[in-house]
């Protein structure tokens, strides 16, 4: 007689466009841990292959348009999706792409983080990349997650402003569609890190954190794929990025050195904890 399986329920389904690293530490491959520790099934479409270790980024292939089309084309015709993450995409021609795939599912949440540069600082977006974000993806997105240094970079872009400061970077943002710009500030000389959150309306809340000493490979992918996860169960915006950024803090707290560059952030933070508590 066959085994008799009871019904599971499935996990939200959240789907990831972004580059590979091979680290670990940010990129898809910190989608994917996000979303296992949040509760959710990992969806992914790779945008980029990098050479990369914990300091620097060597090289980049960009992954043909076409083949990115083809790989969320394929999982969309096939399962639900609660939310959409959108990290590091490789080109304008994979920005079109995406852009086109986002407007057959307007009603899915889409949480972008314009990743522009690595945390050592490499470059990761052209001007090109740049007005095609701000022209096709903006627009579309529920919740834009850029630092302070690209809030002004996204906001200033083909502007005659020298400069704005970071509540009037949000409202520019908002105003090229997006519903929601929550604005880091990890490179800000503040004595907390202040992270705040803007809509149509105006500031909508800010959340402070004790600054952490180190320098961290992906949190800013962290914190925004754990707002899609928060999101793809239901929650609203503003306790979404709450919850979110006090999982990423949490990630952070943990974060171990593996090499000679950045920290990582430890997603499964609590997992450790358990087994401390297991061993004690």
């Amino acid at each position: 007689m066959p085994p008799i399986f009871s019904p599971r329920v499935t996990p939200p389904l959240v789907l990831s466009f972004a580059a590979s690293d091979p680290t670990g530490g940010a990129g898809i491959q910190a989608d994917l841990l996000t979303f296992a520790s949040m509760g959710c099934h990992p969806l992914t479409v790779i945008t980029a292959l990098t050479v990369q270790d914990t300091a620097s980024v060597d090289s980049i292939l960009v992954i043909d348009a076409e083949w990115v089309m083809d790989q969320a084309r394929m999982l969309l015709e096939d399962v639900p999706v609660a939310a959409f993450k959108l990290g590091m995409l490789g080109s304008p021609e994979n920005i079109a792409v995406i852009a086109e795939i986002l407007s057959d599912y307007p009603d899915i949440p889409v949480i972008l983080d314009p990743v522009l540069a690595s945390g050592g600082g490499d470059e990761l977006a052209s001007d090109d990349m740049i007005a095609a974000m701000r022209d096709m993806l903006i627009p579309q997105t529920t919740v834009l997650t850029p630092n302070s240094h690209e809030a002004r970079r996204l906001a200033l872009f083909e502007s005659e402003e020298d400069d704005l400061d970071l509540p009037a970077c949000a409202a520019h943002l908002v105003e090229l569609g997006c519903e929601y710009v929550l604005v880091t500030g990890t490179h800000e000389n503040t004595p907390r890190v202040l992270n705040s959150l803007y809509d149509a309306n105006g500031h909508v809340q800010t959340d402070a954190w004790d600054r952490l000493p180190g320098s961290y490979h992906g949190s800013g992918c962290t914190l925004a794929s754990a707002i899609a996860a928060t999101l793809a169960y239901g929650q609203d915006v503003p306790l979404a990025v709450r919850e979110a950024q006090n999982f990423t803090y949490e990630t952070l707290k943990a974060a171990f050195r593996p090499g000679m560059g950045q920290y990582i952030p430890e997603r499964f933070f609590w997992a450790q904890d358990n087994q401390t508590e297991g061993n004690a």
